[in-house]
């Protein structure tokens, strides 16, 4: 399972070096989320699990590490102008929250059908939000116009070496707080914070296995990884809103190269997860941050051979950004 190494590290957009400058960059800024244990989920899954609680980080997820990396990178000129991106949520919550600890202006390009807990926490972080239609097309011309009215710097949520490494502080803390750690599960989306995550724990570790988890409904890691190239979908379908975006050029040769597999489960399997942070770990974890949980107690991971000595699983819980509306509904009734 060791993987098959097309690139040496120093060719990829981040490595171990700028993960480490990012990690002192951010510190004044962002929490060392805990690593909670569960003997109950141990029993369930037959491994070890350890959970990095990125739910807890300011924001609600671990999309501030990366959106204040790439903040506090850039120069006073560029700065002043404000910063720019769209995004389905957490990164449009974490970089108007990073924006406003530096006191410059961040103009969120948001797809209409986003989660309203996630528009309100761009909003609450003083974000100045852009209604787009919900097409990854649209987003993109909402942001290129933005950037021309405003002469602000584009920050992406996932292609961008800055964010790779922001994102890769998350294992330096990880396997501090963890060392017994052999395998780590991430959820994979446009790919930054696995990227990020991948780099820093092989750097570590180099016997240490990566694996993404995916949602069915937006399966492209997967065929990609398959294919031997991005592979893109004509539509995604998933509870897991934090999950349908596509790799990039600079996240999939990572992805490509350091990422052992790609675990698919549906969206029941997603739910179910939610539901055991909910009531075992006492934690509500939003569909994006639930699926690495999801993906150790799926029928293809705890039936796979291939995957029996992985005893000792570290998950990163991404984020708690769940729209609890339905429920307090349901208790007003």
């Amino acid at each position: 399972m060791e993987p098959n190494h097309t690139k040496s590290s120093d060719s990829y957009a981040a490595d171990i070096y700028s993960i480490r400058e990012a990690q002192v960059r951010i510190k004044p800024f962002a929490q060392q989320t805990p690593v909670l244990t569960s003997d109950t989920l141990d029993s369930i899954a037959g491994r070890k699990l350890y959970f990095k609680c990125e739910c807890f980080q300011k924001g609600g997820a671990f999309k501030f590490r990366g959106a204040c990396n790439a903040i506090f990178s850039l120069d006073d000129d560029q700065a002043i102008k404000g910063v720019v991106t769209h995004s389905s949520g957490n990164h449009a919550a974490a970089l108007s929250l990073a924006a406003k600890l530096r006191g410059i202006p961040a103009y969120i390009v948001i797809p209409k059908d986003a989660p309203k807990c996630k528009v309100a926490n761009v909003k609450r972080y003083g974000g100045r939000v852009i209604f787009s239609e919900p097409s990854m097309q649209s987003r993109e011309d909402t942001a290129n116009k933005v950037l021309q009215d405003t002469g602000a710097v584009l920050i992406p949520s996932s292609n961008d070496g800055r964010i790779i490494s922001g994102q890769g502080t998350i294992s330096l803390e990880f396997l501090e707080q963890a060392s017994d750690i052999d395998t780590l599960i991430v959820p994979i989306s446009g790919g930054g914070m696995i990227s990020g995550v991948a780099l820093a724990a092989k750097a570590i570790n180099p016997a240490i296995r990566i694996f993404a988890a995916e949602p069915m409904g937006a399966n492209d890691a997967f065929q990609s990884k398959s294919n031997g190239r991005i592979t893109k979908l004509s539509e995604v379908n998933t509870i897991a809103d934090g999950l349908r975006a596509f790799l990039g050029d600079l996240t999939w040769p990572i992805v490509r190269d350091l990422v052992d597999d790609v675990i698919v489960v549906d969206d029941k399997e997603i739910i179910q997860a939610m539901k055991l942070c909910y009531e075992i770990l006492k934690i509500a974890v939003e569909p994006s941050g639930a699926i690495g949980l999801a993906a150790v107690l799926s029928d293809g991971f705890r039936k796979n051979p291939v995957y029996s000595e992985c005893n000792h699983i570290g998950i990163v819980l991404s984020g708690g950004n769940v729209d609890l509306g339905v429920l307090w509904n349901s208790f007003d009734k």
